[in-house]
């Protein structure tokens, strides 16, 4: 990368616990944005960080990945909000909560069924054009802040400069302080310190508690609150509504596990080390539906918030832990100072982020790589930035690749002549033989000009799915037609078995080194 942000290191107790001091204050004011797109109180979105962030840490698959409320979740939790409304005013909040609990039952569900591990079929172009597209996505995500709170207006003259000079202080501490001691997390003596200088020299620029005055019912800005009570959707007409809530948690269910495989996986790549996703599956099932039962909005894993801790030394499951559990104390008694940090200091925070996250080497791919790989990761990216939906854009990056291995693959199908007589022709096919390859195999096989007897050896060739073996069973019946005769050798069992409505007009010839494997075989990890 441009910058060196993420290094692979051992984590420890003291660089979790600092790390995780350090995601806690930024989840703050993030938390506070999503509850605002969700149409929901703060504090709704704040527990819903709390809860996410220690049972995923606690008992999640990925240790280091910082799981709360998040942006894609929420717009996604709005519409459970307004359809809540429209039935009657007051059950926006009954019907989130139902929407969250049903699809953290989905998720333990997908977890149970072991489902976590098609993340590996994620193409690796997917993976980067997801990555640079979500750092896009954080970099669009901090405009807002350079807006007056309480107006609305963009800034200007002096604020706007005063505003600017802090992001790069932010900044430069992070990149540099490093370099004076590693003692402490430079993202966490960043937010300190521009802290102390907006509130000694620059007092009027925005901090939280500027954010927090923009909610309804908080005009002095305060962050307070008590642990909340069991909020079970007893209002919630679940028979007469099944439709919509079903739906709904579907969606939530599927883009949280999309969002959080994902970022398991890339924080696996940055950390050298492989993460667990059914067993993350379970627990975010497990949050979410804690997280609806106490009054949250649920939530998936945070790629932003996992690499600020990643930056900051945390490794282990203590830092996740100790974030859900500071944030708590900052919402229950911590308030006081947490409402004094600086935007400024947090979106210098999430600049550095967004530099850390680019994958900037695919700006090198262009003429080195095929094109088709270069199609996928601008697909995915644009996808992301335009819908700042990652879960379509996942899907989209998926079926481009899937097409483009299909297209690739129909055109390495060969067939060559291995052997031949006055009266026998043994060709030899090489390659895949499915859905996007039966024409240019038949295509091939010419049966009235062919000689008398034919054999095809499958031996360095698959038969991947059943237009394989359709086109196996046309082309002898072509054969058979001519008066010719053609025999089959070296197909795995299960080609034989399916091939049995040939009955007498296939000859197969099984050799002793025939090899034994299935219609389509992919070898487990770790087997030769």
């Amino acid at each position: 990368m441009f910058i060196e942000l993420f290094r692979k290191k051992n984590g420890n107790w003291k660089d979790d616990t600092l790390s995780g001091l350090t995601v806690a204050l930024a989840l703050v004011p993030e938390a506070i944005a999503f509850s605002f797109i969700a149409g929901v109180d703060p504090l709704v979105g704040l527990w819903a960080a709390v809860f996410m962030g220690f049972i995923t840490s606690a008992c999640g698959g990925r240790p280091g990945m910082i799981s709360g409320a998040t942006g894609a979740i929420a717009v996604v939790a709005g519409k459970a909000v307004e359809y809540g409304n429209e039935i009657e005013a007051g059950l926006g909040n009954q019907y989130l909560f139902a929407v969250i609990m049903l699809a953290g039952t989905i998720q333990i569900l997908f977890g149970v069924l072991k489902l976590g591990r098609f993340i590996r079929l994620v193409p690796h172009p997917v993976m980067i054009g997801f990555v640079n597209g979500l750092a896009i996505v954080i970099l669009m995500a901090q405009f807002p802040s350079f807006r007056d709170p309480s107006t609305g207006e963009w800034l200007q003259g002096s604020a706007l400069g005063i505003f600017i000079a802090l992001v790069l202080v932010t900044m430069l501490i992070i990149q540099f302080f490093p370099k004076i001691t590693k003692a402490v997390p430079s993202i966490l003596m960043a937010i300190i310190s521009v802290g102390l200088l907006a509130f000694l020299l620059f007092k009027d620029t925005a901090t939280v508690s500027d954010v927090l005055a923009q909610a309804d019912g908080n005009p002095e800005g305060k962050l307070k609150g008590n642990f909340p009570p069991l909020a079970w959707p007893s209002a919630v007409d679940w028979m007469g509504h099944w439709q919509f809530l079903l739906k709904t948690a579907v969606i939530v269910a599927m883009v949280g596990i999309i969002e959080s495989l994902m970022t398991l996986q890339l924080i696996d790549e940055i950390t050298e080390t492989r993460g667990h996703g059914n067993r993350e599956c379970l627990a975010q099932g497990s949050a979410n539906f804690l997280s609806g039962l106490f009054g949250g909005m649920g939530g998936c894993a945070m790629i932003g918030q996992s690499l600020i801790n990643i930056k900051s030394g945390g490794r282990g499951r203590t830092s996740g832990i100790v974030a859900a559990l500071a944030l708590a104390v900052f919402i229950m008694i911590g308030g006081p100072v947490i409402e004094k940090i600086p935007i400024a200091a947090l979106v210098g925070v999430m600049f550095m982020v967004v530099i850390g996250t680019f994958e900037w080497s695919s700006l090198k791919t262009f003429g080195r790589v095929p094109l088709s790989d270069v199609i996928v990761i601008l697909s995915v990216t644009l996808v992301t930035v335009i819908l700042h939906d990652l879960a379509t854009a996942v899907f989209v990056g998926i079926i481009v690749s899937a097409l483009v291995f299909a297209w690739e693959s129909s055109r390495h199908v060969h067939v060559r002549v291995e052997s031949e007589t006055e009266d026998e022709r043994i060709y030899s096919l090489e390659g895949l033989l499915y859905f996007g390859s039966v024409r240019e195999f038949s295509d091939y096989f010419q049966a009235r000009s062919d000689v008398q007897s034919i054999v095809i050896d499958f031996a360095r060739a698959r038969v991947c799915d059943l237009s394989g073996l359709e086109a196996i069973n046309a082309l002898t019946e072509r054969y058979r037609q001519a008066g010719k005769k053609l025999r089959l050798r070296h197909l795995s069992p299960d080609c034989r078995r399916m091939l049995d409505r040939a009955d007498a007009l296939v000859d197969i010839e099984v050799a002793e080194d025939d090899p034994d494997y299935l219609v389509a075989r992919i070898a487990p990890r770790g087997e030769e």
